[in-house]
């Protein structure tokens, strides 16, 4: 069992922010002693879940739904299961928009690493859009799609 600070340093997560997971139900079997909140294995679980899906972009009020999921047993399996599903397909399209920034950026510190080598950007424009060196043109074309 944990207190309320530990699992605040555990995480890095102010414990406001933990207790208003407590008020919004997010912990629903929370044992408490003495008014004290006891933080079991279940809880520090269910912190890493709630932590996943707000990254992932959700809301308190769609964890909300998903923890009511959890309480109501295997019968929302396939809800939960879906829920997963479309997060994992938000969270792939973001780190493809990601890599194609990224690409974008290796790109252009390769174009003005050239330029300043040569002088110029004439020997740049010359191989655009489709004579660079193979590594660059594939960062390219990819920033490009």
């Amino acid at each position: 069992m944990y207190t309320i600070g530990q699992v605040s340093e555990m995480f890095g997560l102010p414990i406001s922010t933990l207790r208003y997971y407590d008020k919004e139900g997010l912990f629903p079997n929370i044992e408490r002693i003495s008014g004290i909140r006891r933080f079991s294995d279940a809880e520090i679980e269910a912190i890493h879940v709630i932590e996943c899906l707000k990254k992932s972009g959700m809301e308190i009020k769609e964890i909300k739904q998903f923890m009511q999921w959890c309480t109501e047993g295997s019968s929302t399996y396939p809800l939960r299961k879906e829920l997963f599903e479309n997060r994992r397909k938000s969270v792939e399209n973001e780190i493809e928009q990601m890599q194609k920034t990224l690409d974008m950026l290796r790109f252009k510190c390769w174009y003005y690493e050239k330029a300043i080598k040569d002088g110029s950007e004439e020997n740049i424009n010359a191989m655009l859009p489709d004579q660079l060196p193979a590594d660059i043109q594939a960062l390219y074309n990819h920033a490009h799609e």
